[in-house]
């Protein structure tokens, strides 16, 4: 992965605090990312401030553990896939949203969702911390705004599996990411009631290395005939889930101590190997 060098300089800055985190105990308290920020700006009104440097950090923090989230999320679509379509669909939805909210906070945004204000990260002129606290506009609403804000971003706007989360309104056929999350959730009469047979530890690792071995030469397109494809939602999802994970190890290589302990969870050691084929073109899991 090539990284673009601003963005580089940036999560150099804002992981160093991290090298020497011991494993036990890394992540910080319940919400101290939302009660620091909220103790910094008292006030709505938008506003720059200087702030202390640990902030840095916390968003760091938050986005690996966002992105942990990630994670679990697609161990469980996957382990749902042959009994219930359904929560297949949701959970591999949840599980590419938390990868790009997790890329987000890399790139230094956080939403304070209940103050409805927008926070981002900056390095000052001589290196010191700055965060502005912005309004939101009518459609940043969070399964947009962190879209939007990852896809914008140098590092990955011309990554085909990084898209806006929205349908392209010139085209009736089309459908973002969130709106097969919808369909699962909201469509009436959708019927897709399968025997409740769960998948053995096997077959989940099965499952887990047929996905890791579809190999790209673009983003699948999801298939707008079935009534959900699950099969994408796991696909694209276990690509920005090793998008993340690509890029913190290109920055950070193994000097991170915080990295080194949760690039690979405990929690999917047994299922996945975080691995991708090289691209050559689509499988049959995307053309079945």
């Amino acid at each position: 992965m090539t990284v673009d060098s601003e963005i580089e300089k940036q999560l150099v800055a804002w992981f160093a605090p991290l090298k020497s985190a011991s494993a036990a105990n890394s992540f910080p308290p319940r919400s101290s990312l939302s009660t620091a920020l909220d103790k910094l700006f008292p006030r709505k009104d938008p506003i720059t401030k200087s702030a202390d440097p640990k902030l840095f950090s916390l968003y760091m923090t938050a986005a690996v553990d966002m992105w942990l989230r990630g994670v679990h999320s697609f161990l469980i679509s996957s382990a749902l896939t042959d009994s219930s379509p359904v929560w297949a669909t949701v959970s591999g939805y949840y599980a590419s949203h938390y990868a790009v909210r997790g890329l987000a906070h890399l790139l230094g945004y956080f939403q304070l969702f209940r103050r409805h204000r927008i926070t981002r990260i900056h390095m000052g002129v001589a290196s010191g911390v700055l965060c502005d606290l912005s309004n939101k506009n009518g459609g940043d609403r969070e399964h947009k705004l962190y879209w939007a804000v990852v896809k914008r971003s140098p590092q990955f706007a011309n990554d085909p599996i990084f898209n806006y989360n929205k349908a392209d309104p010139d085209d009736p056929k089309s459908m973002a990411d969130v709106d097969w999350r919808d369909r699962a959730n909201y469509t009436d009469h959708l019927g897709m009631y399968v025997p409740f047979t769960p998948l053995t530890e096997q077959r989940l690792r099965e499952r887990i290395d047929q996905i890791a071995k579809v190999s790209l030469d673009a983003a699948p397109l999801p298939r707008t005939d079935k009534p959900l494809d699950v099969d994408y939602m796991q696909l694209i999802a276990y690509h920005r889930i090793i998008a993340f994970r690509s890029l913190l190890d290109e920055v950070l290589g193994s000097t991170n101590r915080f990295w080194n302990v949760h690039r690979t969870p405990s929690f999917a050691r047994n299922y996945m190997n975080f691995q991708l084929a090289e691209p050559s073109g689509l499988s049959d899991l995307v053309k079945k």
